[in-house]
């Protein structure tokens, strides 16, 4: 049976017909439908085993990245929300979505939503929009997006990416093994430096998860590395039929089915 997807766009969203392709490619289908829709008629969440909010820039970012997106769900789709985490379903969010679903409070909090939140993305160190690819290390496997610990390439594209919080909620992150992508150097080492870490991430923080693992954020797009010629050097690579970013989503499909059928 395959799962259902839901692909949860806002005025600015750009990235969602290439989200919602990848994820047919993997095996779901596939349903893009704007906020609006949803808070009209919250209980259609239920329909669906994953959702991923894409990247752009929701509502012109103009209160800050992800800001005017993230307070829809706080305040019209919370109760419904709860509920789809609480069914064991799958939360995605790439870029603007990751802004979306961090400063919703989906990702740093005890139970399923945490208010207020507790880390934020913020403006790159460079104070410029950055679009570059990046090498980034899986270091935790608490959540069904990824599987092995190994280093992947993505590609980046914002400018309100750096991710910062306390000190101690940096250390509950790493305690928890919420951290599940860090962006790394030449030689595979975590890194602060620029361009490695594109936007000065404290603990080279690219990726996070919820406790629950649940619900997966990351700045890099992976639905832009899903065919083996998207990378930049690939008559350079080893020859295969998927770019590194396809494998996220399998895993958040399989995982998907599993749900689908129950």
């Amino acid at each position: 049976m395959k799962p259902n997807a839901l692909v949860l766009r806002a005025a600015g969203t750009n990235c969602e017909r290439e989200t919602a392709w990848t994820l047919k490619q993997a095996g779901a289908e596939a349903t893009i439908l704007h906020v609006n829709q949803l808070i009209h008629s919250p209980s259609r969440l239920a329909e669906f085993q994953l959702v991923v909010i894409p990247g752009g820039f929701s509502y012109g970012d103009d209160l800050g990245s992800g800001v005017v997106f993230a307070n829809q769900l706080r305040t019209r789709l919370k109760s419904a929300i709860e509920r789809y985490i609480e069914d064991g379903n799958l939360m995605l969010g790439i870029c603007n979505g990751f802004q979306v679903l961090l400063k919703a409070g989906l990702l740093t909090g005890r139970d399923v939503f945490d208010d207020p939140p507790r880390a934020t993305l913020t403006w790159n160190l460079s104070g410029r929009y950055g679009d570059r690819w990046v090498d980034l290390r899986i270091v935790s496997e608490r959540t069904p997006f990824v599987s092995g610990r190994k280093i992947v390439s993505y590609p980046v594209a914002h400018a309100e990416g750096r991710f910062v919080a306390p000190p101690a909620v940096l250390d509950e992150l790493e305690a928890d093994n919420q951290i599940v992508f860090q962006y790394v150097d030449g030689a595979g080492r975590p890194t602060q430096d620029f361009p490695f870490n594109p936007n000065g991430s404290e603990r080279a923080i690219a990726g996070i998860c919820s406790k629950s693992g649940q619900v997966l954020g990351l700045m890099p797009h992976p639905e832009r590395n899903v065919r083996h010629f998207h990378h930049p050097e690939w008559t350079r690579l080893p020859k295969r039929e998927h770019g590194d970013g396809y494998e996220l989503f399998v895993n958040a499909v399989k995982h998907a089915s599993h749900l689908a059928q129950c």
